[in-house]
């Protein structure tokens, strides 16, 4: 299965749906015949001259529907309980209220309506010296009603961010070799300057994971009566990125909380040895073959 095939293989080209950020690389198009609303934050002329300097196929963006300004997507759409599936591709991770995402869509969704995400794996892009979101931060975020980032986030996205070979993201095999940091601290302190003087929302990875601190994070949440979303199904890592579906319908992960943080604690020990590369290659592929038998 390609990227594109992961993130849609639960949902239906017919079925209503909503695309959260696609900017200039929508998944599911509307060009394709997909029945979707675009959700962004500009209209489509503000988005192509926004992208434009940065050599990417600016024709692929598409008209949007709902410009986002930070109010809840009922809100927004004037929809609850309509849409069948919601593609979000690289946005949870930026949201200063995690939780408060994850239920957003939940109340836009039918019933058995799916959320698929496309999630960074913090090891392999630009986050990759920032510690693993755990679940404090999450719930503190959500009681403290958070619309942009707190100066902690912007400080420490900014101070340890890094890229390899100038790229910020790489993959399996390529997590080897000299990193050099993004930011000087002149810019970090301007940052600081600039937020304490505006409230407006200024962008940055809130979130880190590895794929299973992501699948325990949504688990214990949802245990814990703060999220209404489950597991339906998960991808493990491909180059920067893992995989997962959600809905209220999922039955959860398939192993224990116990299991998931030994995988982290494995995941955080990741070896970019030739041999351990062809384990995670092997492992890799073991779990597509066992969603496909699914």
């Amino acid at each position: 299965m390609g990227r594109k095939e992961i993130i849609l293989k639960h949902i239906q080209r017919d079925g209503a749906g909503l695309e959260i950020g696609p900017s200039h690389s929508p998944v599911a198009p509307k060009s394709e015949g997909y029945n979707v609303h675009v959700v962004d934050h500009a209209d489509k002329a503000s988005l192509i001259e926004k992208y434009r300097p940065h050599g990417v196929a600016v024709e692929r963006i598409e008209d949007v529907d709902f410009i986002w300004r930070g109010e809840s997507y009922a809100e927004l759409t004037g929809k609850t309980g309509y849409y069948d599936w919601i593609i979000a591709s690289h946005v949870v991770e930026h949201a200063p209220d995690f939780i408060s995402f994850i239920n957003n869509c939940a109340e836009v969704l039918k019933e058995d309506g799916v959320l698929s995400l496309a999630i960074p794996d913090a090891r392999f892009c630009f986050d990759c010296f920032r510690p693993l979101t755990g679940i404090s931060k999450v719930i503190d975020a959500h009681a403290q009603k958070m619309t942009t980032h707190s100066l902690g986030t912007v400080v420490e996205c900014l101070s340890r961010s890094s890229r390899k070979k100038n790229k910020i993201t790489w993959g399996y095999g390529k997590a080897s070799g000299n990193f050099d940091l993004v930011h000087s601290f002149d810019e970090i302190q301007n940052a600081i300057k600039a937020n304490n003087i505006t409230d407006e929302y200024s962008d940055f990875h809130a979130w880190c994971f590895t794929p299973n601190s992501f699948r325990l994070l949504m688990h214990d949440l949802n245990m814990l009566g703060l999220i209404t979303m489950k597991e339906v199904s998960f991808c493990p890592t491909r180059g920067c990125e893992f995989y997962i579906a959600l809905s209220r319908k999922g039955a959860g992960p398939d192993i224990s909380r116990l299991k998931l943080m030994q995988k982290i604690d494995d995941e955080l020990r990741v070896d970019t040895s030739f041999f351990r590369l062809l384990k995670l290659k092997a492992e890799h592929w073991i779990a597509h073959i066992r969603q496909k038998l699914a």
